[in-house]
C-alpha cells in the first residue's frame, strides 16, 4: 500500500445483555441474544464497507455494550477475524464483560483471539447493593470471573465501580475499593451515579421512591477514591480513571485526546475527517439497512473549528496530563494564551486551573467544579 495508513481507534458495539441495570442508559436490549448471529452479520458488513472505503489501521479496539460476553463467543471470533488484518502490532484490544456471563473456557478463547484487556463490571462489593442496582451477579461471580481471567492470560484487567447511589455508605465504598485494590486489579474506573432519563432509577426518583445522596457525600466519596487509590500505587490519569503504571486505557485516551475513531454497531458514534456521525440505535433497523447494503448512519454533523477547539480543551482538561498548549496552537493555527487570555486569568484567580510546563491543568478544586471550568471555553 503506497499511501500511509491512517491510525484510528475502533469501537464495536454489542447491544445485548441479560437484564437492564437500573442506572443504565446505554443502547442495550435484554434477552435478545437470539438476534446476535444476524446482528453480527450486519456488523461484519458495516466493517467491510469501512475497510473497503478507508485505508485504516486500528491502533486500539474496544468491544463494548451491552455485555459482549452474553452472546456466543464464536461470534466475537468472527468479528476479530474480520478486523485482524487491520490491527496495528501491539494494539490494545479491550472487551467489556460481566460476572456470570463468562467461564474459564470462554475467557481462554477470547484471549486466544488476541483480546488483551478485559473490563469486568463490578459496581459494588456488597450483595445488598448489587441487588439494588439491578445487577444479576454475586460478589462470588465477580471473583470467579477475575480469577479465570488471570488464569487464562489476561494481565490487563479493569473493573468499573459506582459511588454516591442510594443506600451506599462511605464505609461500604471504602470496603469496595479496598477489596478491588487487594485483588491487584490493573485499572479502576470510578463513576458517581448520574440519573439519566429513561432508566429504572429515573422512574423511581420521579415517583419519589428513590433517595439520592447529596453533593457533599458525592464529593466525600470521590476524595476517598482518590486517596485510597493514590496511596495504593494507582495513578489518577483522568477525572474518573485510575491505573497502575503504564496501564492507562489507550482506547479511552483516543477520545480524551480528541483523536479520530470509528464506531460500528447499533447506536455507535464516529469522528472522522472533521465529521461526527452516528448509527441508528434500533437493532432491527440496523440489521435491515446492512442487509440492503447500506451504511446504518442516522445522522452526521460537520464540526466547526470552534466546536472542535472546545472539545479538545474540555476533554484534555479531564486528563491528568492536561492540555498541551503548543500542540493546540499548531493544530488550530491560533495562540491559546492570546485567544483565551481572559478565561485563563479568571479561572487561575479562582484557583481552578494552573499552567505547568506549557500545559493547562485543573487544580483539585477545579476537578470538583470541572463543568464550570469547561463552560468558560465554550
Amino acid at each position: 500500500m503506497g499511501e500511509k495508513m491512517k491510525e484510528v481507534g475502533l469501537y464495536i458495539h454489542i447491544p445485548f445483555c441479560r437484564s437492564k441495570c437500573l442506572y443504565c442508559d446505554f443502547n442495550s436490549y435484554p434477552c435478545r441474544e437470539d438476534d446476535a448471529p444476524e446482528y453480527t452479520e450486519a456488523l461484519l458488513r458495516e466493517l467491510h464497507a469501512y475497510q473497503e472505503r478507508y485505508n485504516f489501521v486500528y491502533k486500539t479496539v474496544f468491544i463494548g455494550g451491552g455485555t459482549p460476553t452474553v452472546i456466543n463467543c464464536r461470534l466475537i471470533g468472527e468479528i476479530m477475524d474480520k478486523i485482524a488484518p487491520r490491527i496495528k502490532a501491539g494494539a490494545e484490544i479491550s472487551m467489556e464483560s460481566n460476572p456470570g456471563t463468562v467461564t474459564f473456557d470462554t475467557l481462554k478463547y477470547y484471549r486466544s483471539l488476541g483480546i488483551n484487556r478485559l473490563s469486568i463490571g463490578l459496581q459494588a462489593w456488597q450483595a445488598e447493593l448489587l441487588g439494588e442496582l439491578g445487577r444479576i451477579h454475586t460478589t462470588e461471580d465477580f471473583l470467579n470471573a477475575y480469577n479465570w481471567a488471570r488464569e487464562s492470560g489476561f494481565d490487563n484487567i479493569n473493573t468499573d465501580l459506582i459511588f454516591a447511589f442510594p443506600n451506599q455508605t462511605t464505609d461500604m465504598w471504602k470496603e469496595t475499593l479496598d477489596k478491588v485494590v487487594s485483588l491487584g486489579v490493573d485499572h479502576i474506573s470510578c463513576y458517581s451515579l448520574i440519573l439519566e432519563e429513561g432508566t429504572g432509577f429515573y422512574e423511581l426518583y420521579k415517583e419519589g421512591k428513590l433517595q439520592l445522596p447529596d453533593e457533599e457525600l458525592d464529593r466525600e466519596m470521590y476524595r476517598i477514591a482518590v486517596d485510597t487509590l493514590g496511596s495504593n500505587g494507582y495513578l489518577q490519569y483522568e477525572i474518573s480513571n485510575f491505573a497502575r503504571k503504564n496501564m492507562e486505557c489507550r482506547h479511552n485516551l483516543v477520545y480524551w485526546r480528541n483523536e479520530e475513531y470509528l464506531g460500528v454497531g447499533a447506536g455507535s458514534h464516529s469522528k472522522l475527517e472533521g465529521k461526527r456521525f452516528w448509527n441508528y440505535k434500533d437493532i432491527n433497523r440496523y440489521i435491515s439497512l446492512a442487509a440492503e447494503g447500506k451504511l446504518p448512519v442516522e445522522g452526521q454533523e460537520e464540526l466547526s473549528a470552534d466546536e472542535d477547539m472546545w472539545e479538545t480543551i474540555f476533554l484534555a482538561l479531564r486528563l491528568n496530563e492536561g492540555l498541551d498548549m503548543a500542540g493546540f496552537n499548531s493544530k488550530y493555527g491560533v495562540d491559546f494564551r492570546t485567544r483565551y487570555g481572559s478565561q485563563l486569568k479568571k479561572l487561575a484567580a479562582q484557583g481552578l486551573v494552573f499552567i505547568e510546563s506549557d500545559r493547562l491543568k485543573l487544580t483539585k478544586k477545579g476537578i470538583d467544579l470541572s463543568n464550570s471550568v469547561f463552560v468558560e471555553f465554550a
